[in-house]
């Protein structure tokens, strides 16, 4: 399983523009905002929060139609699922995700602190949400996994994937939001709308790439 995520890693990489393509994308939704609410900056700062998980969302909805593609393209997805039961093809599934999770949506992660600083957010805003985001983003590529495995054998699928993962992910984003807003306003708790999408995350960690394994499979027959 290792060795199946560093090569996964390896070829995202090796694909070229896909993280970079996802920053970009964050970072048009990010300087767009302004034009559309005006240069308030207290507005922008109470409001940070919600843009940097909306961006985020979207950005990470980019690469999802190329999770199982590739495999489709060169036969070793036929391979995958045949040569194991369910729970082997599942766990295949889980790692994929992991490796593309750290090659595509971390990257937005990592920057998500930066564009912060451009809605004039307070370093607990901040902190907050790439917290969030850390936590919950891996939601959204388990969910997305199910998608892609449904739209793989479809041509030009990807706009298909994000309509059909984007209302699933509506909980992550509800969730991942109260506890960004809630860092900075003391009397609401961080702690259970926090807790909440952990769990959100851990069940999707189960559930995702289980849906997605019997959507390959039904894909075949």
């Amino acid at each position: 399983m290792l060795a199946l995520y560093l090569r996964e890693i390896r070829l995202g990489i090796r694909a070229g523009g896909g993280a970079l393509t996802g920053v970009l994308f964050f970072l048009a939704v990010i300087a767009t905002i302004p034009f559309a609410v005006g240069p308030d900056l207290n507005l922008l700062s109470r409001i940070g929060p919600a843009i940097l998980w909306i961006g985020a969302l979207l950005a990470s909805l980019l690469g999802l139609d190329r999770l199982f593609q590739a495999d489709r393209e060169d036969g070793s997805l036929d391979l995958l699922i045949l040569a194991g039961d369910r729970h082997m093809l599942a766990l295949t599934v889980l790692v994929k995700c992991l490796a593309h999770w750290t090659a595509s949506v971390l990257p937005l992660v990592i920057a998500a602190p930066v564009f912060g600083l451009i809605l004039n957010m307070p370093p607990a805003g901040i902190g907050a949400s790439a917290l969030t985001l850390l936590v919950g983003t891996p939601a959204i590529t388990f969910v997305g996994a199910a998608g892609a495995a449904v739209a793989v054998g479809l041509p030009r699928g990807g706009l298909l994937v994000s309509v059909l993962v984007l209302p699933l992910t509506i909980p992550v984003l509800i969730f991942g939001v109260s506890a960004s807003y809630a860092a900075v306003n003391d009397p609401d708790p961080f702690m259970p709308p926090f807790l909440i999408l952990a769990a959100l995350t851990l069940f999707l960690a189960v559930v995702g790439p289980v849906a997605a394994a019997l959507a390959l499979r039904f894909s075949a027959d």
